[in-house]
């Protein structure tokens, strides 16, 4: 850096910082202000042409521009600020910092072009009305522990709009939380939902942060029903929350519990330079430590005691709350340790009604929840449970807060029931945060490119997803190709350190997940096999490199070609097979390459321990590693895990998360047939499924997360109508805690919506043909291309298919979908509601229906039924081994539909404008025809009505607004109690 940049730089620094935490103040004023503490030639930096000059020339790696992004990011994301109306995060909230910064245009562009406005997804909020007391001004000068974290955060390479990001989620939550220092006693009850493996801790690290900088003055975390979660959960805290110095209280560096932790070496634990108390703050007293869940305190009981300045007054009180050192522990869910916790604070002096509590709950639909159900003689809470209502129970200014990535269990607790955790007063759903690799990113939803074109660039399943082919030996054949890339991966990642561009950062961890079952008899068996392959492969000698060579030609070269993002990647495996046998060493070096953990201490040959040591090993992994625990450096994971329902399949997802310089080589070895009961389930297409489940609900939340006319269209009472399950034997959660809601109407202008509980019977689906019969019969003989032009980075993509057209009055299409026979009528049954509502009455919100019959691209795909003796394309779909089919639209008919139906802009195409109108709905008709019944296609292309399924898609209207009950969009009924149907699916399909 020359002595020009660094003038500038520290003359920029110090203007900012004189704007940090206030509003944009005139620049070059600023800067010549700043300048009178400089040499005289300062000047000439103090100028608004010095800066177009240097934005010009600068990267955008220049400290400056670094200083310049975190300050204008700050402003972008700033909520409600007094010197802006303008939106955050927008083009207009940008133009208004120039604007008060006194930029020419010119230079607001130069800026721009550098520093674009980070337009992130907010949080969406589900939540009852609130009284606002957590703002600027009522937590000026008491701010200590969050400032310290949220420094932490941009020292540890977080990018600023992550980190305001960061602090914009946190305070979603914490203002709805009660005011500690209110007269009045309230507890709130909320739910955050994250994504597995995606940052929640971070996100519940802040809101403690900022919880006890408020006066929250105990803090019981719930980490998890394992000691190695509740571990990992105490380290992440004590590390960047609690600090050095609290954890210490003037013990020598060598007495701390992590006197052996690398981190701790290293100097990576938070520091404030003195103990808070000595430097005008408070302390966080831990009750807990890493190794050491809550114990018992019998003649310590001291130590949870909340100490009072002034005597007379409550602790509550602003006069003693912020006075008082905090307490935090992090406890397991184990009955005996909640047992002692509840007994201890009923014994200490201060009383329980004045303390301000905050609990966070993590996994909180693991153990939390009750399942048993109450309605039913002598029946009580399940132990965790109970325990968790005894601590609501007797701590009346706690305030609860779970956090998961499967919310389903939450959602559907009876809301009714005063004692249990349904989130009543909040549900915060984070958004998907930058970098990070979930369920969409291992399928391809909603693509557009035949399955017959898709290659690793343009699906996401062929660069990440293998199959576990199991017929007779050849699963040792495919575990033994997932242990090759394990080993080939790794030689990449030591490639990647050597030719650089990965800045200060390495692969600390490389790691290979094989995940088959919890049972440690298996594991015994997998041990051994896994063991013996190992040492059998030969990584060093002639085959094992002949294989890697094959491995690296046909599956690592073409997915890195055009996934690497730029990584370095070799040109050959001769170029990287230096790096094989250092790989190979690193990992079986030190002759245990594989490590098993299941807690039988027997069977465990080596410590998991993520933060002691650098980890490059196999794990074979059982209930420990199924939620919660972080694998790190997870690159490789076989998986034949069964589960019964959604929420404990999706936990087991280690492979989720975040993957930075190794993205491309990430590999998921799947089995594509696993028995699940009576029924043989593909796991990859039950993992769509979930996606597609996860998906539609946070959908849900967002699209009634709008206000209208101030008010909330939905209350956390209403969510569990909001779930939805696209495969029959994979249930939301489990069936014992799906209770206590029906939905009734779903109102959905301009939405596509895509019926799929379509009946089995030969009658039933005979029936439903004859329905849609005349419709066809009445379409177009000719064909018409229609399409929708997208424009995508300056690109046209022209979405395009050919379809028979035809019409339907609102009326007929209502007749038509009330004399429908489904399989899970409950399925249909909201959307029909919602029908009626839009298509009757004095002013409907439909008037009529463009009905399609696409043609489909394989012309020998053609059937004749009707009166008319027409021919008709026919789509193949199979049901997912069950009465649902998965997905039946085709992802390029789309779009024209929902420009009919005025849920998008002009399409660019003139045919399908011409049908464009108000108040005009659409319709896709799919004749389905599944493996079974094709060989029944006559010569002549007839079929057997009664073996074709006559599926169909609609978007109605988007100005089709049904208004279900005072304003809201939604309808749904209370099941009571007693009953035991679940709550979207039929009693019929229980014991599905």
């Amino acid at each position: 850096m020359t002595n020009a940049d660094s003038l500038r730089l520290e003359l920029h620094s110090a203007a900012l910082s004189d704007m940090n935490g206030s509003r944009p103040k005139r620049l070059v004023r600023a800067l010549s202000y700043q300048a009178e503490e400089f040499p005289a030639d300062a000047e000439i930096y103090a100028t608004e042409q010095d800066f177009q000059q240097f934005i010009e020339a600068a990267s955008t790696t220049d400290p400056l521009v670094e200083m310049w992004r975190k300050q204008l990011t700050r402003w972008d994301f700033e909520e409600a600020p007094d010197w802006s109306t303008s939106d955050p995060r927008t083009d207009e909230r940008r133009q208004d910092v120039y604007r008060l910064l006194g930029l020419e245009p010119a230079t607001g562009e130069l800026l721009t072009s550098v520093l674009p406005v980070y337009k992130t997804t907010p949080p969406v909020v589900i939540s009852t009305g609130f009284t606002p007391w957590y703002t600027p001004q009522s937590q000026q000068g008491r701010s200590w522990y969050w400032p310290a974290y949220r420094q932490l955060l941009t020292n540890k390479g977080w990018p600023e709009h992550a980190v305001a990001g960061l602090d914009i989620a946190s305070d979603r939550v914490v203002e709805r939380l009660a005011d500690p220092s209110s007269p009045t006693a309230y507890q709130s009850k909320g739910l955050v939902v994250g994504y597995v493996q995606s940052g929640k801790t971070a996100n519940f690290t802040g809101v403690i942060a900022k919880a006890v900088d408020a006066g929250y003055r105990l803090v019981i975390v719930l980490g998890g029903t394992l000691n190695l979660l509740r571990g990992q959960t105490q380290r992440r805290l004590d590390m960047e929350l609690v600090g050095r110095e609290n954890i210490l209280r003037g013990a020598h560096e060598d007495e701390s519990d992590y006197a052996d932790d690398p981190a701790w070496g290293k100097g990576k634990f938070l520091e404030f330079g003195g103990l808070p108390s000595t430097l005008g703050a408070f302390d966080i007293v831990r009750m807990t430590t890493r190794d050491n869940d809550y114990k018992s305190l019998r003649q310590g009981i001291v130590a949870l005691e909340f100490e009072k300045r002034e005597p007379a007054l409550p602790l509550y009180d602003s006069q003693n709350l912020h006075r008082s050192s905090a307490r935090l522990m992090v406890v397991k869910k184990n009955k005996t340790v909640l047992t002692n916790l509840v007994k201890d604070l009923k014994k200490i002096k201060t009383p329980l009604s004045e303390i301000p509590v905050l609990i966070i709950d993590d996994e909180s639909d693991e153990a939390s929840v009750n399942t048993s159900d109450l309605a039913k003689p002598n029946a009580e809470r399940t132990a965790i449970n109970q325990k968790i209502s005894d601590l609501l129970n007797m701590l009346p200014r706690a305030q609860y807060v779970g956090y998961t990535a499967t919310p389903f269990a939450n959602v559907f607790i009876d809301p009714s029931d005063s004692e249990d955790i349904f989130p009543k007063d909040f549900i915060v759903s984070l958004p998907r945060p930058d970098g990070y690799m979930g369920a969409p990113d291992f399928h391809d939803l909603d693509t557009v490119v035949p399955e017959e074109e898709r290659n690793p660039a343009n699906s996401n399943e062929k660069a990440h997803v293998r199959d576990i082919l199991i017929d007779g030996d050849e699963d040792d054949g495919c575990l033994q190709r997932a242990m090759d890339m394990f080993v080939l991966t790794a030689a990449i990642k030591l490639y990647r350190e050597d030719k650089g561009g990965l800045g200060e950062r390495f692969f600390q961890h490389h790691t290979m997940l094989i995940h088959e079952s919890m049972l440690t008899e298996a594991h015994k068996e997998l041990l051994g096999r896994v063991t013996r392959m190992w040492w059998n492969s030969g990584y060093i000698g002639p085959s094992g490199h002949e294989r890697l060579r094959k491995l690296f030609d046909t599956d690592v070269a073409p997915v890195s070609a055009v996934r690497a993002d730029g990584y370095a990647v070799p040109k050959s495996y001769d170029e990287l097979m230096r790096f094989v046998g250092p790989a190979y060493i690193r990992i079986g070096g030190d002759d245990r390459p594989i490590i098993v953990v299941n807690g039988d201490k027997d069977l465990e040959t080596g410590e998991a321990d993520f933060d002691k040591r650098s980890i490059w090993k196999i794990l074979i992994g059982g209930q420990k590693l199924s939620r919660g625990f972080t694998v790190d450096g997870l690159t490789v994971t076989y998986f034949r895990r069964r589960a019964g329902n959604a929420s404990t399949l999706m936990q087991m997802g280690r492979w989720f998360g975040f993957r930075e310089g190794y993205r491309d080589l990430v590999r998921l070895y799947l089995s594509r047939s696993e028995s699940v009961g009576s029924k043989e389930i593909d796991l990859y297409e039950a993992f769509e499924a979930i996606c597609l489940d996860e998906e539609s609900f946070r959908s849900e939340l967002e699209q009634y997360s709008v206000m209208v006319d101030g008010q909330p269209q939905i209350l956390p009472a209403q969510i569990p109508p909001l779930v939805s399950q696209h495969l029959p034997w994979l249930k939301p959660t489990s069936p014992t805690k799906m209770f206590n809601a029906r939905l009734v109407e779903v109102s959905s202008p301009g939405k596509w919506q895509e019926p799929t509980a379509y009946p089995i019977r030969e009658a039933d689906l005979r029936h439903n043909t004859g329905l849609w019969t005349p419709v066809l019969d009445s379409m177009s003989e000719n064909t018409t291309s229609y399409a929708y032009n997208f424009s995508e980075d300056g690109n046209i993509i022209t979405h395009r298919f050919d379809a028979q057209i035809g019409s339907l009055t609102a009326s007929a299409f209502l007749e038509i979908a009330e004399n429908l026979r489904w399989h899970a009528p409950s399925q249909f049954a909201p959307n029909l509601e919602y029908l009626r509502r839009i298509s009757t009455g004095d002013s409907p919100g439909v008037n009529d229906w463009v009905v399609f019959a696409p043609r489909n691209s394989r012309l020998t795909s053609l059937i004749t039924f009707g009166g008319t003796g027409r021919s008709y394309s026919w789509f193949a779909r199979d049901r997912r081994r069950g009465p649902l089919f998965g997905a039946v639209r085709d992802p390029k008919h789309r779009a024209v539909p929902l420009r009919i139906a005025g849920a998008l802009p002009d399409s660019g195409d003139v045919e399908t404008e011409r049908l464009v109108d108000d108040r005009r709905g659409a319709i896709v008709l799919y004749p389905l025809i599944e493996s079974a019944q094709r060989t029944h296609i006559g010569s002549d292309g007839h079929l057997d009505p009664g073996k074709l399924v006559m599926a169909f898609t609609f978007v109605a209207p988007a100005t089709a607004v049904s208004l279900a009950r005072e304003g809201s969009p939604v309808r749904f009924t209370t099941i009571d109690s007693e009953r035991e149907e679940s709550a979207i699916i039929d009693i019929e399909d229980r014991d599905e």
